[in-house]
């Protein structure tokens, strides 16, 4: 997906009102999460940030002129006009711009990343640099977000923001990831409460935590791949993905420690310690092990947190 096309035609109007700021943002996608379940009787997920980008720019005018934003991001344009009021500026005008090459609804954080991106970027074109939690905050009054906002590798809340807790940096660890085809509406999907057959999972879920949580900390991908193939098989009772057994025995033909998935996506993960660089090498593998699917990608795994890009000085 290249930059989305404009939608209301607004340009003749900021002309005439005066431009009060400007900032472009970039936010990292996810590939799925490391762990997903319930504590106590609150949803969380572990952060899985990659190094798949979306970029938000967002210019504020003076007086009202209206707000110019892509058609096909209501999201986005929700975010926008959630941070305005949060930070008591609704009467501005604006334009929003968005670059996203993330394919949608398939569990890569694309709407995440627009909206985190979009909120932060407001926030900074009034000269006011929003804390991730502030950024989650107005997030979560759009849609259930990842907590791609935070930095390094994090737990949270992501239908209520309860819970927040930060496990660290990320270990060195490679994802090649296979899409099989098929979308989740992940709005739709999460009006559903599911929390009894999450809870249901408890057992397997919490030892999912306890492995991803210790091997973040040690720095240890094995333990953190064994802990993230639990939640991706847990997953299954909440989302089945047919190809998942396929995919962890290639996994462990390849050497890879462990596999993750969208929970409510349709991404499956195989993940890699990144020392010996065979990122590459199983990517070009997967493509031959698996000539079905639609799409098969290569990510770093990363730390998560929002980014100002600099703005670029025409001359």
């Amino acid at each position: 997906m290249t930059a989305h096309s404009l939608g209301r035609d607004l340009s003749s109007s900021q002309e005439k009102f005066p431009a009060i700021g400007r900032a472009t943002v970039r936010a990292p996608g996810v590939c799925g999460e490391l762990a997903q379940g319930m504590l106590e009787q609150h949803y969380f997920l572990v952060t899985c940030p990659i190094d798949f980008y979306a970029r938000v720019t967002v210019e504020l005018y003076e007086n009202g002129a209206g707000i110019q934003s892509p058609d096909n991001c209501p999201k986005s344009l929700q975010a926008l006009e959630a941070t305005l009021d949060f930070l008591g500026r609704r009467c501005l005008g604006a334009r929003l711009t968005v670059s996203n090459p993330m394919p949608r609804s398939k569990g890569l954080g694309s709407s995440s990343a627009d909206v985190a991106a979009t909120i932060a970027a407001t926030g900074l074109a009034l000269g006011r640099e929003l804390a991730p939690e502030q950024v989650a905050e107005i997030a979560l009054t759009v849609e259930p977000t990842d907590g791609i906002m935070f930095p390094g590798i994090t737990l949270f809340d992501h239908r209520e923001g309860h819970i927040v807790e930060s496990l660290g940096p990320p270990p060195p660890m490679e994802i090649v990831a296979l899409d099989f085809g098929g979308t989740v509406d992940t709005l739709e999907f999460n009006r559903v409460d599911r929390r009894p057959l999450w809870q249901s999972l408890r057992k397997e879920t919490d030892e999912a935590l306890r492995l991803v949580r210790a091997g973040i900390a040690a720095r240890d991908p094995v333990m953190v791949g064994r802990g993230a193939s639990i939640s991706a098989q847990a997953s299954l009772s909440v989302l089945p993905k047919p190809r998942l057994s396929d995919v962890m025995a290639f996994a462990e033909e390849v050497g890879a420690v462990g596999v993750n998935v969208a929970h409510s996506g349709a991404i499956i993960g195989i993940l890699l310690d990144a020392r010996p660089r065979r990122g590459k090498s199983t990517y070009r593998q997967a493509q031959r092990a698996f000539p079905d699917a639609e799409e098969v990608h290569h990510f770093r795994l990363l730390g998560g947190g929002l980014q100002r890009v600099p703005e670029t000085i025409e001359t």
